[in-house]
């Protein structure tokens, strides 16, 4: 089955919450845009989600509030650390603005992503 690719809208609303940081660096993952910073991808489209990397016990009040919110993009295969933004976040800029700083924090403060040399 192919991946729908993300409204315009949802991609518009990724871009503005982003922080302006310049240690971010924007790229594809999956096909869709997606932020970094040292490496380690914090934040990103999928479709008709948006997801970000954030610490357990941010994860853990996002769920309390909102029930679980794996970010799966092959079924039945979560991507540890991370999590879907519920739609109730993603009507709220100023809220998903937030949610996105702190998981930009958070990132920016793992160990940085070394890059393996490319196989001959």
């Amino acid at each position: 089955m192919a991946w729908a690719r993300s409204l315009q809208s949802l991609v518009d609303l990724f871009a503005a919450v982003l922080p302006d940081d310049p240690r971010i660096e924007r790229r594809k993952m999956f096909g869709y845009p997606a932020a970094f910073v040292n490496g380690n991808m914090f934040a990103g489209l999928f479709q008709d989600q948006m997801f970000a990397r954030l610490a357990p016990e941010e994860r853990a009040l996002l769920e309390a509030a909102h029930g679980p919110l794996p970010f799966e993009p092959m079924a039945g295969r979560p991507m540890k650390d991370y999590t879907r933004l519920p739609d109730e976040v993603l009507e709220d800029e100023s809220e998903a603005t937030a949610l996105m700083a702190r998981a930009f924090r958070w990132s920016a403060a793992l160990p940085a992503k070394i890059k393996k040399p490319k196989a001959r």
